[in-house]
């Protein structure tokens, strides 16, 4: 909108390169040394004064990662995050090798963010993650809607998930501990839905795959700080569907 060629860092083509075919050009060193001490603030999600962003060379800081910035885009957003072949072909020959036999599956790609959101989460910002509940109720939804489901869970919390998520009717797979986060959030994107919990991760799986998302909502209390840095009517997609997450463990701990 500004007018202005867009670089990444190099710091960030090393990381995503590997995985993506990132096209757009890397900050060269003379450029690093102009935007020092120019970085912007953004919100997380559009304001109406980016319109008009001063100064020839500006570092764009901040999370934003709403929609609300590029979702008009959406398809250059998904040229520039395309796997690569290999990697591709790759999540592909594992999702076939999960399939087995089984005709017309469905896959579901589950991401479940735990780390140090436990912690920070209820204790800074009197929110929540997701519960053994939430993921019942998004799972059953797929399951009523789909034949043949697969779900597909990735974590950095994975022990707990293999003691919350009932695998008992055999639709469920947990992937590798082992895997990179790229090889992660391939398996996710090329799954056909998702499930996601909080967190960024999940939530460019959900856009990436491009079915239906299932995300956790009002994970926080109204009275949250989290909600001056976040609006959730920008984070997720309106077609998106959201879960109210259970609050009662905020609201006893306060009481």
């Amino acid at each position: 909108m500004n007018g202005h060629q867009a670089y990444i860092l190099p710091s960030m083509a090393n990381y995503l390169s590997p995985i993506f075919r990132i096209t757009l050009p890397i900050l060269h060193e003379s450029l690093v040394k102009k935007t020092t001490g120019k970085n912007y603030h953004l919100h997380d999600w559009m304001a109406d004064e980016y319109r008009n962003i001063p100064g020839d060379y500006r570092m764009l800081t901040g999370y934003p990662c709403s929609w609300t910035f590029y979702h008009h885009l959406q398809d250059e957003i998904l040229r520039e995050f395309t796997f690569h072949d290999f990697i591709t072909e790759e999540t592909n020959a594992y999702l076939r090798r999960i399939r087995g036999n089984q005709e017309n599956v469905t896959f579901v790609g589950v991401h479940v963010r735990r780390g140090d959101y436990i912690k920070v989460m209820p204790n800074v910002w009197k929110g929540v993650i997701a519960d053994k509940k939430y993921l019942e109720k998004a799972m059953y939804y797929f399951r009523k809607k789909y034949k043949n489901v697969i779900f597909v869970v990735t974590s950095n919390g994975m022990d707990w998930c293999k003691e919350n998520i009932n695998a008992s009717k055999g639709d469920v797979l947990f992937t590798d501990t082992s895997n990179s986060p790229g090889q992660d959030l391939s398996i996710l994107a090329h799954c056909n839905h998702t499930i996601m919990t909080i967190g960024t991760f999940g939530y460019w799986a959900g856009y990436l795959a491009g079915g239906e998302t299932i995300f956790l909502d009002n994970f926080t209390l109204p009275d949250s700080p989290f909600l001056k840095l976040f609006k959730y009517e920008a984070a997720f997609l309106p077609h998106w569907i959201g879960i109210p997450a259970d609050l009662s463990p905020l609201l006893t701990k306060t009481t």
